[in-house]
């Protein structure tokens, strides 16, 4: 982790906060000086988080609790964080879930449990970030996609759907909000090590492992780095953009 501060003054908010990716992205913003607002579903579940980046790193760190998925939550959500905070310089959409299923086997109700949170949540927190980053005429939206959004994955079909969707959501939001100074890019992780792999089979496992050409499973603060840079002046003339954050998985 890096020890100059390179989001000094700027307020992020990220989404699905609470562990694996989005934590490490919260932790990672703090430490490099963000004033942080870390969103996850589950009411209490980021108040000792907050608690502790607050004191380790002399920042503001408030947990705001709603669902993505809800559009009436989102707004309430918002709604509060207006009472935190007038400034947003960073939204992170992270906030997603997975089902695995075969597209025999995808039941009505999962493939619209994931498109609402994966796809449609971005949209809505995006909708409500980008009028208050228009106010300053500055900002950054970084959405987390997947490689399977990329190249598909069997046993994947709505998960790798909504994580397409959300790359041709972030290259439209791009165009869109460019003229305000706002830039919007997204994330695609690879294989990387979080409780939603460690439920895969040894198999399974050694057949993802083996196509990595860096040899090593990707850790969240991998991911955090890259948000980082992101959400850092040092991207300012970057939008529009799909990173892969995945090792040489598809070289």
């Amino acid at each position: 982790m890096s020890n100059s501060k390179m989001l000094t003054g700027k307020v992020a908010l990220v989404t699905g906060a609470n562990r694996g990716i989005g934590r490490a992205i919260v932790e990672t913003f703090a430490a490099n000086g963000a004033n942080v607002i870390a969103n996850a579903r589950t009411e209490g579940s980021l108040d000792d988080l907050c608690g502790a980046l607050a004191r380790e790193h002399g920042v503001q760190a408030e947990p705001l609790y709603f669902d993505v998925s809800d559009p009436a939550q989102v707004k309430g959500g918002f709604q509060r964080l207006l009472k935190i905070t007038k400034q947003l310089d960073v939204a992170v959409n992270n906030a997603g879930v997975l089902d695995n299923s075969l597209l025999g086997m995808l039941s009505a109700k999962s493939a619209q449990d994931i498109f609402a949170t994966n796809a449609l949540g971005t949209i809505y927190v995006m909708q409500y970030a980008a009028r208050l980053m228009m106010k300053h005429k500055q900002g950054s939206i970084i959405n987390l996609s997947s490689i399977v959004g990329v190249f598909g994955n069997e046993g994947q079909v709505a998960y790798s759907g909504s994580k397409a969707a959300v790359m041709g959501i972030t290259r439209s939001a791009a165009k869109e909000l460019a003229a305000s100074n706002i830039r919007v890019n997204a994330i695609a992780p690879g294989f990387i090590d979080t409780d939603m792999v460690r439920t895969l089979s040894e198999e399974k496992f050694k057949e993802r492992m083996d196509s990595i050409k860096m040899g090593r499973i990707g850790t969240p603060q991998d991911i955090a780095d890259c948000a980082l840079f992101l959400a850092s002046d040092l991207s300012k003339y970057i939008t529009g953009q799909i990173i892969g954050v995945d090792g040489g998985m598809l070289i």
